[in-house]
């Protein structure tokens, strides 16, 4: 039975946090540099920063400018805090750092290639709803040559949360029952496509954004299965479809 398969993007189909990470780092790095005489710890810097973080991509979604703006943000703070003044060479250097996640190099997760074959190959019609700027994830999408595998089924909101899965859901008319989710978040693609009435599937990843934690309080009305590998996924769904 031929099946409506939303995959994410951003740690779903390619890697992305683990170069967020890798930025974060460098900026706690200069931070406790610059506030020496202080004693911040990274500790401190990586909690504070987490915390605008996220605070900001509740308002603002996910615009590219947010990440370089909550180390700014970050930076000003502990200067405020602590009555050091704040340099606009420093500022400058922090944006320039934050940018610079956005030119870190695409790279597909294990088996990203055969699992979009193996399921198209099976007759199901594959979607990708990804949250972010749209320049930016266009041209991730081109990188990886997914458009072969979802076409003019690609769907990027800069606000991903249960309103705009049902504009796709609508848009599309997908029968709830047969529609699947497929991502990393907990926040943006597995609660909202539960309470959606969708069939969901958690490619739960070992080090995860804190804005992607939540705990999982909705009941499926179908499948709900958690996974670590993107070469799972095709033969998870045969066996629930064999089930039914």
């Amino acid at each position: 039975m031929k099946q409506n398969i939303l995959f994410d993007l951003d740690d779903t189909l390619i890697h992305c946090n683990k170069y967020f990470h890798f930025v974060q780092e460098q900026f706690a790095d200069l931070m406790t540099t610059w506030f020496a005489p202080f004693a911040l710890t990274k500790q401190e810097v990586l909690a504070k920063h987490s915390e605008i973080d996220i605070a900001g991509v509740q308002v603002v979604g996910f615009k590219s400018e947010h990440f370089p703006q909550s180390f700014v943000d970050t930076y000003r703070y502990y200067s405020a805090l602590h009555g050091r003044p704040a340099s606009f060479g420093e500022e400058e250097l922090l944006w320039k750092l934050g940018l610079s996640v956005y030119e870190q190099e695409i790279e597909p997760y294990p088996y990203m290639n055969e699992t979009l074959e193996a399921l198209t190959s099976s007759g199901h019609q594959l979607h990708l709803y990804t949250g972010g700027d749209p320049v930016i994830q266009k041209r991730k999408i081109e990188k990886m040559g997914l458009e072969r595998f979802f076409q003019d089924r690609i769907y990027i909101h800069m606000h991903k949360n249960i309103e705009a899965l049902k504009d796709i859901l609508r848009l599309r008319q997908l029968r709830l029952d047969r529609t699947w989710m497929i991502g990393n978040s907990v926040r943006t693609d597995v609660l909202p496509a539960l309470s959606c009435g969708l069939h969901a599937i958690y490619m739960k990843q070992e080090r995860e954004w804190d804005y992607n934690v939540l705990p999982i309080d909705a009941k499926p009305s179908g499948a709900f299965l958690t996974l670590s590998s993107l070469r799972q996924v095709p033969n998870a769904i045969a066996d629930y479809l064999a089930q039914g």
